[in-house]
């Protein structure tokens, strides 16, 4: 129930004689609220946080409330109108740089670490910051930046927010929260062997430095700094390689996906700690995380600080940062690089996923989204080209090493990259215990972070879906969330579990969340309309978003995001672990795996046109207008300040 209250206040010669008191309930009754970071109104039917107003925003328009004005012309007066609705107040970050470092955890993840390097190497070295560097400008700052102005504004997860923004995608949600179950299948279980790594590297002498061990086959070929003696030939395999593939994957134990073998019970073990952790860092919301994230997010940042110094004092490194960096201007004239920039961008920076839409969400209404889309999105770029130094010194050192070069040492990529090579150039420098446990504690806290972040935007997601059936029981449904999103993860831990981690990298998440992404920019932009859009940020934040974000947000991003799908279709991913090369009815499941989420947005927006009431017509448009908040009773209150004849 809705109750309100208007006072008014008059500057015309007849209340000149008030007391002053009235005055102070007028007037400065509405400057203190608006300092209080209250919302003034100046959009039609906008209350504060998007609550509808019954307040003029004409003076040739009538007013109402407690008495009644013509529409003549008449003094201007200032009316304070305050809603109380019976709704509890929504929970919000404990401090701004919780939500600021849960947003930098969540970006900086191990894509930057292992992914950025491999592709800016790949694609012409220094020549690929220019085409990264304009597809961050151009298309992924404004998604990153458009993602967090939505949640902020409308204050709800992926599912609920399309209720005030087009009804008729509120299926793209649904498609959101089962790509994020599918990341959460995968993703911890990298997590798991970086733990496994951590255990193992509590002994003076690292165990995957020698080939003495029993996973070790006649190929082994133990290369120290130490031994001059021994040559490394194209059959030669490290000892790190071996520890990764034989001992903690155990691939040679199964020959493909269509034999995955018997879980790994240690895999098992350290992604159910992985998961523990996990749980008890979400389960009370952002009040918790928001306190766990001072270390996660900080602890990787001294950690590569710590390797960037030392991998700059390892000789051959020079070689590394000078493979690293190059250019090769002539890279920038095919079209592989510039996709690979769009899709790095994409991914690095995370729009899509739902987590930045429910980060936002716990905000202060007038929170400066702007500042902090600009501020977050450079760290995380800034971030990547620092990851390159701390990965390529340490290939520049493994080079000079082996006596090969830089580009034969850095073929491997992904996973691959953390766990044989730079291990095994761990391995061989002083003190390389104390190396292996930061990097290995490293990667966990980079992966921690984003699976805190993923999983919240389910939970956010649907407590605001169904408030009235999980809001009490957060803790049982985080429970079962994480429970689900272990059993989903076990065949992930078999002995084929690695071929498993691949097919979903590739296909469940990629061309899914960005064809969903395709579509909510289309939805904000030409549905929900930019000029719409633009009038909330300005609500927000006192001014409107510039040209340049209106053209970026209405005509660029689309483009971009339809750049990196027709991509996808016309080079579809040759996928390759080891020495597995993926059969051709692996890419049907994958993309029948990629496509059970995204089918979740045409399936509502026919359920919706059949559930609406009226003719064809009437059902379209009323699926496509956004719905009027309701204000339901409570202590919630929300001071609306607005001018009146």
């Amino acid at each position: 129930m809705e109750m309100k209250q208007s006072m008014m206040s008059t500057e015309n010669e007849g209340e000149k004689d008030k007391p002053e008191g009235s005055q102070e309930n007028g007037l400065l009754m509405g400057d203190n609220a608006a300092e209080k970071g209250q919302k003034v109104n100046s959009g039609p039917g906008q209350g504060s946080n998007g609550y509808p107003s019954t307040s003029p925003q004409s003076p040739r328009e009538g007013v109402t409330g407690e008495g009644s004005w013509g529409s003549g012309p008449g003094p201007l007066r200032t009316l304070v109108v305050q809603q109380t609705s019976l709704d509890p107040p929504r929970e919000t970050w404990n401090k701004k740089m919780d939500f600021l470092l849960s947003v930098i955890g969540y970006a900086v993840d191990l894509g930057n670490v292992w992914r950025f390097p491999y592709i800016c190497y790949q694609n012409g070295g220094g020549a690929f910051l220019l085409p990264y560097l304009l597809m961050a400008v151009f298309g992924g700052v404004p998604l990153f930046y458009m993602e967090l102005a939505l949640g902020q504004f409308h204050r709800s997860g992926c599912i609920s927010i399309w209720r005030h923004v087009c009804p008729i995608f509120k299926g793209i949600g649904y498609a959101i929260c089962i790509i994020a179950l599918y990341i959460a299948f995968y993703y911890n279980t990298i997590m798991a062997w970086a733990l496994y790594y951590l255990l193992s590297s509590f002994r003076s002498t690292l165990p995957w430095t020698s080939c003495t061990n029993s996973w070790n086959t006649v190929n082994c070929t133990q290369y120290l700094s130490t031994d001059m003696n021994v040559s490394w030939t194209n059959a030669s395999i490290s000892p790190a390689e071996e520890f990764y593939t034989r001992h903690v994957l155990q691939v040679h134990r199964s020959p493909g996906l269509h034999d995955l073998g018997s879980v790994n019970w240690q895999l098992a073990l350290c992604l159910l700690f992985i998961f523990t952790i996990v749980y008890f860092s979400i389960w009370k919301g952002v009040k918790t995380s928001g306190k766990v994230v001072w270390v996660t997010a900080t602890f990787p940042y001294l950690v590569l600080l710590i390797l960037l110094v030392r991998g700059a004092t390892l000789p051959g490194a020079w070689r590394g940062v000078v493979f690293y960096l190059k250019p090769n201007w002539e890279k920038l004239l095919t079209t592989t690089v510039w996709i690979d920039a769009a899709a790095q961008i994409f991914f690095s920076l995370g729009p899509g996923f739902g987590v930045l839409l429910a980060f936002a969400s716990y905000n202060p209404f007038h929170n400066n989204c702007y500042k902090d889309a600009l501020v977050t999105s450079s760290v995380n770029c800034l971030t990547s080209f620092l990851s390159g130094f701390v990965i390529f010194t340490v290939l520049g050192y493994m080079a000079e090493m082996r006596k090969q070069g830089v580009e034969t040492v850095a073929k491997d990529a992904g996973p691959s990259l953390l766990f044989i090579i730079y291990a095994e150039a761990i391995a061989n420098m002083p003190a390389a215990t104390f190396f292996a446990i930061i990097f290995f504690l490293m990667i966990i806290m980079l992966g921690l972070d984003s699976t805190f972040a993923g999983l919240e935007g389910v939970i956010t997601a649907m407590l605001d879906e169904f408030p009235h059936l999980l809001v009490k029981r957060r803790e049982w449904f985080v429970l079962g969330l994480v429970c689900v999103c272990y059993l989903g993860a076990i065949s992930t831990l078999t002995y084929g579990g690695a071929f498993v981690v691949k097919l979903f990298e590739e296909y469940a998440t990629g061309p899914a969340v960005i064809t969903v992404v395709f579509l909510e920019v289309i939805a904000v932009s030409w549905f929900y309309g930019t000029s719409r859009f633009c009038s909330d940020v300005q609500l927000m934040l006192g001014f409107a978003p510039g040209w340049f974000w209106r053209v970026c947000w209405a005509v660029i991003c689309p483009c971009f995001l339809l750049f990196i799908i027709g991509s996808f279709l016309v080079f579809p991913p040759d996928v390759k672990l080891f020495h597995y090369n993926y059969p051709f009815w692996t890419t049907v499941l994958g993309y029948c795996i990629g496509v059970s989420s995204f089918i979740c947005v045409p399936a509502y927006m026919v359920y919706l046109l059949l559930t609406t009431k009226g003719t064809f017509k009437q059902r379209l448009l009323k699926s496509i207008t956004p719905e009027v908040r309701e204000v339901d009773g409570g202590p919630h209150r929300d001071i609306i300040i607005t001018n009146a004849v």
